[in-house]
């Protein structure tokens, strides 16, 4: 036997959202993630800044860049 003459809702497969969904719990982790990345470089920025203050030049920054860098507030305090 065959289903040729099923109705098409019996036969069709249900809908999978394969797509990422812009708050998901994995979207959230993310966010999460890239805060504590940006938080740790101005932990090593303001570090590298009153420790080793020559080598600010040597990545390519400004004292004002740096400084400006270092102010920045986290994302939930903007």
């Amino acid at each position: 036997m065959n289903d040729s003459f099923a109705p098409s809702t019996c036969l069709a497969a249900p809908a999978m959202h394969t797509g990422r969904r812009p708050f998901s719990l994995a979207a959230l982790r993310g966010l999460i993630a890239e805060h504590r990345k940006q938080a740790y470089f101005r932990f090593e920025l303001k570090r590298l800044a009153t420790d080793n203050p020559h080598l600010i030049d040597d990545i390519g920054l400004t004292k004002e860049e740096v400084e400006a860098e270092i102010a920045k507030l986290p994302f939930w305090q903007r």
